[in-house]
C-alpha cells in the first residue's frame, strides 16, 4: 500500500519533507499541496515533478483523496488544520508545535479520542536520532542504574532579529522538553529559569544565554543550557548521571584533520544536517506504523500536550524568576504505547 499524502504549508520545512518523501522514503507519495502562497506550491510541483494537485485551502485538501496530511504551516495555524484532518478521519503528521497553547493541544486530544484510535504523530524528531536512541536503550536496560541528574545544551550559532526571549523555551528548549521526558519516562514537576552573564552578541531585546532547571516527579534534576548566539557551531549535548555510571550523547561523526601542528575536526553549523537522518527515520516510522498497526508511531498528541504544558510553565518561570509548578494529569490509557 502506498500512503497518499497531502502537505499543508510548503515553506522551508514543508519542502524538506516533500523532498525526503519523494527521494528518500518509500511507501508514500505526495498527491496534494496547499499553501497561502500558491506560486510556491506550484513551483515545488514543477521542481519535484509531482503528480499532485494544488488546493487553495487546507479544508479542500483534507476533503480530497488523501490518506494522510502533513501539517508544516505556520505554527499558529496548526491546531485548526489538525482538528479538521482528525475530524475527517485522516492520519496526521504535525510539525511542532502541535498547537500554540496547552488548551489547543487538549482540544486535539479530545478530538482524537473521540475517533477511537490514534491518528496523529508529532514531529519531535530527536527521538529518532541514533544517538538519543542509544541513550534510551541504555537507560531502559538500567546500564547505569537509575538516572539521578541530566545536563544538556542547545547551542545555535546565531538567530535572526525575530527571535525573542520566550522562544528559547517554546521553540528551542521544546526539543529537550520532549526528548528528555521520553528518555527518563518521568513527568516533570517544576521548572525554573536563570539568566547568567549575557553575551555581547545578542540582540538588544533578547536574553541570551539562559539556564533552565527542571525537576521530575521522581526527583531527577535536569540542567539545560540554551545559548542561541554561541557563534562557533550548532552544538547539541546530553549527559546522564546515574547510580552506577554516566552516559553521554555520542558526538556527530566528523573527519579528523592533522595539519600544521594541529589536530582538528569540523563542527556542524546547520540543525537540518545534524538531524537529517532523524527526520527520515521519523517519516519511515509514521508510514510503517500506519501500514502495520493502523495508527502512527510516537510522539503522540499527548506528548505534544506534555511539551506545551511544560513550555507554558517555562515561559512563566522566565518572567517570574521563581520555581513554577508543572501540573500534568495522568497519561490516559489511550496514549500508553
Amino acid at each position: 500500500m502506498t500512503l497518499k499524502m497531502g502537505v499543508v504549508g510548503t515553506g522551508a520545512i514543508g519542502r524538506e519533507h516533500i523532498e525526503r518523501i519523494t527521494k528518500r522514503i518509500s511507501g508514500a507519495e505526495i498527491v496534494a499541496l496547499s499553501d497561502i502562497h500558491q506560486e510556491n506550491a506550484e513551483q515545488i510541483i514543477r521542481d519535484f515533478k509531482l503528480d499532485a494537485q494544488f488546493f487553495a485551502t487546507d479544508a479542500e485538501l483534507i476533503a480530497a483523496d488523501v490518506d494522510a496530511v502533513i501539517v508544516s504551516s505556520w505554527g499558529p495555524a496548526h491546531e485548526e488544520t489538525v482538528l479538521k484532518a482528525i475530524e475527517a478521519g485522516k492520519y496526521v503528521f504535525c510539525e511542532k508545535p502541535l498547537a500554540t497553547t496547552a488548551e489547543g493541544c487538549k482540544r486535539i486530544i479530545d478530538a482524537e479520542m473521540k475517533q477511537g484510535k490514534r491518528l496523529l504523530q508529532v514531529g519531535f524528531m530527536r527521538r529518532y536520532d541514533a544517538g538519543y536512541q542509544m541513550l534510551k536503550q541504555a537507560l531502559d536496560a538500567k546500564e547505569i542504574g537509575e538516572p539521578l541528574m541530566l545536563s544538556c545544551q542547545h547551542f545555535n550559532p546565531q538567530v535572526d532579529e525575530n527571535y525573542t526571549t520566550d522562544m528559547a523555551v517554546v521553540d528551542t528548549l521544546i526539543h529537550e522538553i520532549d526528548v528528555l521526558h521520553w528518555l527518563v519516562d518521568d513527568d516533570y514537576e517544576s521548572i525554573q529559569v536563570f539568566y547568567p552573564k549575557q553575551t555581547k552578541n545578542k540582540l538588544s531585546h533578547l536574553k541570551d544565554p539562559q539556564i533552565v532547571h527542571l525537576v521530575t516527579k521522581s526527583g531527577i534534576s535536569i540542567h539545560a543550557e540554551i545559548f542561541v548566539n554561541c557563534g562557533y557551531a550548532y552544538d547539541i549535548q546530553c549527559r546522564v548521571v546515574g547510580e552506577d555510571g554516566i552516559l553521554s550523547l555520542p558526538e556527530v561523526s566528523s573527519l579528523g584533520i592533522r595539519k600544521d601542528a594541529k589536530r582538528s575536526e569540523n563542527l556542524l553549523m546547520d540543525w537540518k544536517k545534524r538531524f537529517m537522518d532523524a527526520y527520515d527515520n521519523e517519516f519511515n516510522a509514521f508510514i510503517n506504523a500506519i501500514e502495520k498497526t493502523g495508527s502512527p508511531s510516537y510522539p503522540t498528541a499527548w506528548d505534544g500536550y506534555v511539551a506545551a504544558v511544560t513550555a507554558d510553565a517555562g515561559v512563566k518561570a522566565q518572567q517570574s524568576g521563581e520555581v513554577e509548578k508543572i501540573d500534568l494529569p495522568e497519561t490516559p490509557d489511550f496514549y500508553r504505547i
